[in-house]
């Protein structure tokens, strides 16, 4: 079998890899959340064109699922997982329980990674994901962890290290969830058939525009919200 490893989607996916690892690189060394935001932000357009072009060039490879992957596990598993905990050494606490306990505490966060490993692994076996994701896709999650750790070490928002600890272990979770989130990938770009998929990216450019800085984690939240209500409904009517 001959594999081509040069390809523009594959080429995409290392964009996506380079970012993210730069995204940790900029926490660890210097604690420069805002500048890890915007990177693991192009790593997840990366991650949308890759297999935009993959599909549009009709190169999609076996060598490029699991590469994709690899990639995903960087910028959206590990480098959320490394700000949570960053965020979590510098953020005041709220119980009285020792400093030795809340610093190990602090290990907790790394569930972001060891589920964010668990959704990548699950997405590649489960052929039910085409057009909708089961559980929250890692490049919403790494979003959202990122644009909380730039609001807090701007100031634009308190969390104490309990709240820290538990928005990890819900976020973690919610990527294991059996959950069905619509996705925004168009086969066509019809009205029918993409109704929730350009209402949503109507609602997230008004959001954009009227909440600047809040409105990613406002977006992700309602992403959640909306497909949530979604499942329900559908499960109901089953």
């Amino acid at each position: 079998m001959k594999i081509r490893l040069f390809t523009i989607p594959n080429m995409l996916t290392l964009g996506n890899l380079v970012c993210g690892a730069s995204a940790a690189i900029a926490i660890l060394t210097s604690g420069d959340f805002r500048l890890a935001f915007w990177l693991v932000a192009a790593s997840a357009i990366f991650d949308f064109c890759d297999g935009f072009a993959a599909r549009l060039l009709k190169s999609t490879s076996p060598i490029g699922v699991e590469l994709d992957s690899l990639a995903d596990m960087v910028s959206f598993g590990l480098v959320p997982s490394v700000a949570m905990f960053t965020l979590y050494g510098g953020a005041p606490q709220l119980s009285q329980l020792s400093e030795n306990v809340m610093a190990w505490g602090g290990y907790l966060n790394l569930i972001i990674v060891a589920f964010s490993a668990l959704r990548l692994a699950k997405f590649n076996v489960d052929d039910t994901q085409t057009s909708e994701f089961c559980g929250l896709p890692t490049p919403a999650n790494g979003l959202f962890c990122l644009s909380l750790a730039m609001l807090a070490q701007t100031g634009e928002i308190m969390l104490a290290k309990e709240v820290v600890l538990a928005i990890s272990i819900v976020m973690a979770c919610l990527l294991i969830s059996p959950i069905r989130m619509f996705a925004l990938k168009f086969k066509f770009f019809g009205w029918k058939g993409n109704e929730i998929r350009y209402s949503f990216i109507v609602v997230c450019a008004i959001l954009l525009a009227a909440f600047t800085k809040y409105a990613v984690p406002a977006i992700i939240m309602l992403y959640i919200v909306i497909s949530a209500v979604r499942w329900i409904i559908k499960l109901r009517k089953a």
